[in-house]
């Protein structure tokens, strides 16, 4: 059975927000919380999860160089 770790349960809140609202709604310390996350979880056994997570991150640091230079 598999292990469910507060990191997992972290990841799946922001993602949930992410889905409804976007990554706008997130703040800096979230998007980088959620980066560090996402690269983290292997998802090698399922090409298409994988397609997406790239993307995701790619939309994450975009947004994330976005904030910084906001500011």
């Amino acid at each position: 059975m598999s292990h469910i770790t507060d990191d997992d349960r972290k990841r799946v809140e922001l993602l949930e927000v992410v889905s409804k609202k976007g990554l706008k709604v997130l703040e800096l310390d979230d998007l980088k919380a959620l980066l560090a996350l996402v690269e983290n979880k292997d998802y090698a056994h399922n090409k298409k999860a994988q397609k997406s997570k790239v993307k995701l991150v790619a939309q994450i640091n975009a947004r994330i160089y976005d904030f910084e230079r906001k500011f």
